[in-house]
């Protein structure tokens, strides 16, 4: 692909990321995040130190994203502060240790924590949707 041709295409993949829901957008930093901790357990298994080492940087860099993105006005933001700063410190041990146990353990926690909110997202659009049914029949 030429340079214009890859502009043209970061700028649809901005476009859409620009249009999506703030849901749908956490949703995508989450499966992100799934997908660069198994990633570096892969690297691990193959002693591939540099993927490793770049995998949990990134997702350090995804839950410090996720972090500082919290508004703090509402309680579960606290608690997903601390658990944030937990993932954080878990991985900076796993990354010094080299350690697939602890890695497992994150990478399961994450995978929850992911799919809890995939699940009330769902369950707000489907909120949403029946609220916008329930008006247009009203109206």
């Amino acid at each position: 692909m030429d340079r214009k041709g890859f502009q043209g295409y970061q700028g649809y993949k901005e476009q859409g990321i620009n249009d999506m829901t703030p849901g749908e957008l956490l949703m995508l930093l989450y499966d992100e995040l799934v997908k660069r901790l198994l990633r570096a357990g892969l690297a691990l298994d193959k002693t591939d130190y540099a993927l490793f080492e770049a995998s949990v940087d990134r997702s350090l860099e995804i839950i410090r994203y996720l972090d500082d993105t919290l508004d703090m006005q509402y309680p579960i933001s606290r608690n997903l502060n601390r658990l944030y700063d937990y993932f954080g410190f878990e991985l900076n041990r796993v990354k010094a240790g080299r350690n697939r146990t602890e890695l497992d353990r994150v990478k399961t926690m994450v995978s929850e924590l992911r799919d809890t909110f995939r699940e009330a997202n769902k369950n707000a659009l489907q909120e949403l949707a029946g609220a916008a049914a329930e008006s247009q029949a009203g109206g």
